[in-house]
């Protein structure tokens, strides 16, 4: 949308949707202007710099500093980062806006069901409070390393609706170094497309 002649960045969240519930969720957060500052790619593998290295290290916080949140596929890409969470609440727990419960609500986070969900922004374990976190954190000691990093705002995600979806995302993310070259996150990639426009 364009917003004083400026491309204008619209929320990636899903109205109606409670981000702090049991599912499966696949993240990528960018660094601003596909500034490459995690790394580069070397024969189809990543090969992290010192911010990269951070920033993966923090990453592995995430599922043990927060309580019910676990971490399924992931990967520090030179300039983004792709990753599965789960929130995982305890069995017995109660879900808002939903009849679900602990596991079975988990459970059934892999199948369709869009309704009795609701658009809740607060709790610690909120998708985008998880993220903004993360991001704090690897600033933080990035900074306190006399190294620089600036993210892109925001940061995109997606509910995994089903196990096939999960295992292509899986699969996606695994094989993300070997397709680099394609990958339009990559701004070689954009010169060369722009070179020929």
């Amino acid at each position: 949308m364009l917003y004083r002649n400026k491309y204008r960045i619209e929320s990636t969240r899903l109205k109606h949707w409670d981000y702090s519930s049991n599912d499966y969720y696949f993240v990528t957060t960018c660094t601003k202007n596909q500034e490459c500052y995690f790394g580069t790619i070397e024969n189809n593998e990543m090969i992290l710099s010192e911010v990269g290295k951070i920033a993966a290290e923090e990453w592995k916080k995430t599922g043990s500093i927060r309580e019910h949140i676990r971490l399924d596929e992931w990967i520090i890409m030179p300039n983004h980062i792709h990753g599965i969470l789960i929130i995982d609440n305890p069995p017995n727990a109660p879900l808002p806006g939903s009849t679900a419960r602990g596991r079975d609500a988990l459970h059934a986070s892999l199948a369709p069901n869009p309704h009795n969900k609701t658009h809740t922004l607060g709790g610690k374990n909120n998708l985008s409070h998880i993220i903004r976190g993360f991001k704090s954190a690897c600033t933080k000691r990035i900074k306190e390393a006399g190294l620089y990093l600036h993210w892109q705002p925001r940061f995109h995600d997606r509910i995994i609706r089903n196990g096939r979806e999960l295992n292509n995302i899986r699969q996606y993310i695994i094989n993300n170094p070997a397709k680099w070259d394609s990958d339009r996150e990559n701004p070689v990639r954009h010169a060369e497309i722009g070179a020929f426009q």
